[in-house]
């Protein structure tokens, strides 16, 4: 079907249509304009049958609107593989479990009763995960719901309160000569705070995407239902991790004062493999539960894009319709997808146990050298989620294949220049702020947990940075998940944007003026469709 040319051309590139001004057009405007692009052409989506005047329109579902080609079900091979770790997973779990229910007059019963357990982890820990559990679920609902309410306001409140508490956290692990806890908050601290200083021109552009992914989550399919449901789905399965990585330390921890460890069976090396693996999977489950949810959102806002201004409106059951496919023909794909993100978290997370072993150490070389190989891994990961969030957006439209969705994705990105303006949107960067404060809080309540229960197990503090890792991590990915939604929105904005950006300009006339007062550069890859 040929695309559909608008009678009104869109304004020269760095005017505005409606006005407007102010830091922001300055900035935008006095970028320098990319060259002419020769497009990467690709069929827009099968619109609804003309709509007759009189006549009811059609309804259709997600399925007919969006159609999968053969072969639908693509990347099997990780589908499979991701079971069988899941399998793998629940084993280990069964196993560590009921060996940890068989000592449990040593790891206690409360939070104060382990003193018989000075050799590993305990119910003591237990409790402080699920403390942190429920905390950071009611902290990342509770922002969701300010972002629904103070749109506007939330950017800059994300970022300052951010900042602020980083500094604060950090220079409180200085006075209590946490060294190295202290050193990683600073930077996060310092690091956030430039960036916020650079971003101030973008955020009247932020305002706007987050403004349009919050008002289509009002108002089509079912967009904060999915938030709340995947956000109990990976409250869930953290409250399993972490009773199963609490267990495998109490089972598996060679000592004289383990009665687990009486019929042999273990050692150290079986303590390390185990945790690794444990460790592995917990990551690409979660991050399974957070691309799952990504993809049925985007169903739901890839329909608003392409249907909300067609006679027929929004497909019958669009949010079910997407999550059928995540789970059926696009199961493979993102289980492929998450591996990969899986697999340097886990690497990341090496680095940065390593690097707090090394600082309580006093080995400062080392120290720095871990520090560095994990901002290298971060930026790696960053790369790769990158990658997936728009691939999987195209993915959960048309049910490709991982690669060429994530090669087509860019080709599309590229082509239309809308590669400048993802890296301009700051949606995904605030977001993840809002993410690492709930992780700074984590990590601060697991510190003052253990500073003021004194589990026997860590007398000599040697277990206070694996303590402290994983609960950061355990906020982190909880919020993650809960805000996972918005950042798909507007992903699945641009995905759609790239594909077919007429649609835009013919049912979406006024998000189109808003984007153009704040960010003229829209302009560009649309005026040559």
């Amino acid at each position: 079907m040929a695309f559909y040319q608008p009678q009104q051309k869109p304004a020269p590139a760095g005017q505005y249509l409606g006005g407007g001004g102010g830091e922001a057009a300055s900035y935008y405007n006095d970028a320098p304009q990319q060259p002419a692009q020769q497009y990467y052409t690709v069929p827009p989506p099968a619109y609804a049958p003309p709509h007759v005047e009189g006549q009811r329109p059609p309804e259709y579902t997600f399925e007919e609107k969006f159609v999968v080609k053969k072969p639908k079900y693509n990347d099997i091979w990780a589908g499979v593989l991701f079971i069988l770790f899941v399998l793998g997973f629940a084993a280990v779990s069964a196993l560590a479990i009921r060996g940890y229910a068989t000592t449990r007059a040593v790891q206690g019963t409360g939070i104060y009763n382990d003193t018989s357990n000075d050799f590993g982890l305990s119910t003591n820990t237990i409790i402080l995960f699920i403390f942190i559990l429920g905390m950071s679920f009611v902290l990342a609902w509770g922002y969701l719901l300010a972002v629904r309410v103070f749109t506007k306001q939330i950017i800059y409140v994300t970022a300052i309160a951010n900042i602020v508490v980083g500094l604060a956290t950090a220079f409180y692990y200085f006075q209590q000569k946490y060294y190295s806890a202290a050193i990683v908050f600073l930077i996060f601290a310092i690091f956030y705070a430039f960036c916020f200083w650079s971003w101030r021109s973008r955020i009247p552009f932020a305002v706007v995407m987050l403004q349009t992914a919050i008002d289509v989550a009002k108002n089509y399919g079912h967009i904060f239902l999915v938030s709340f449901i995947g956000g109990l789905v990976a409250l869930a399965f953290g409250a399993w991790f972490a009773v199963t990585f609490v267990a495998v330390y109490a089972r598996y921890t060679p000592s004289a004062s383990n009665p687990a460890c009486a019929d042999g069976g273990c050692s150290s090396g079986k303590v390390v493999g185990l945790l690794v693996f444990v460790t592995f999977c917990g990551y690409w489950i979660t991050e399974f539960i957070k691309n799952a949810m990504h993809m049925t959102v985007s169903g739901v806002y890839g329909s608003w894009y392409f249907c909300a201004g067609t006679p027929a409106g929004m497909p019958k059951r669009a949010t079910i319709g997407a999550f059928k496919r995540t789970m059926t023909y696009s199961f493979g794909s993102v289980s492929f997808g998450s591996l990969l993100v899986s697999l340097i978290q886990l690497l990341k997370q090496a680095c940065s146990i390593a690097q707090s072993d090394a600082a309580m150490d006093g080995n400062l070389i080392t120290c720095a050298i871990f520090c560095v190989l994990r901002c290298l891994l971060g930026f790696v990961e960053w790369a790769v989620q990158f990658f997936n969030h728009y691939a999987f957006s195209l993915i959960a439209l048309y049910g490709k294949a991982y690669i060429p969705a994530a090669k087509d994705t860019w080709k599309m990105m590229k082509s239309r220049g809308l590669d400048a303006l993802i890296n301009d949107a700051l949606i995904d960067p605030v977001l993840t702020m809002a993410a690492v404060f709930i992780g700074y809080l984590s990590a601060l309540l697991a510190y003052l947990y253990l500073k003021f229960t004194s589990p026997t197990y860590n007398d000599d503090g040697a277990y206070t940075p694996v303590v402290l890792a994983f609960s950061f991590l355990v906020g982190l990915q909880i919020s993650n998940t809960i805000l996972n939604p918005l950042k798909s929105g507007v992903s699945t904005i641009f995905v759609a944007m790239a594909w077919d950006p007429t649609v835009m300009l013919r049912d979406h006339r006024e998000l189109y003026d808003r984007i153009v007062r704040v960010y003229p550069r829209i302009q560009d890859a649309v005026s040559g469709v």
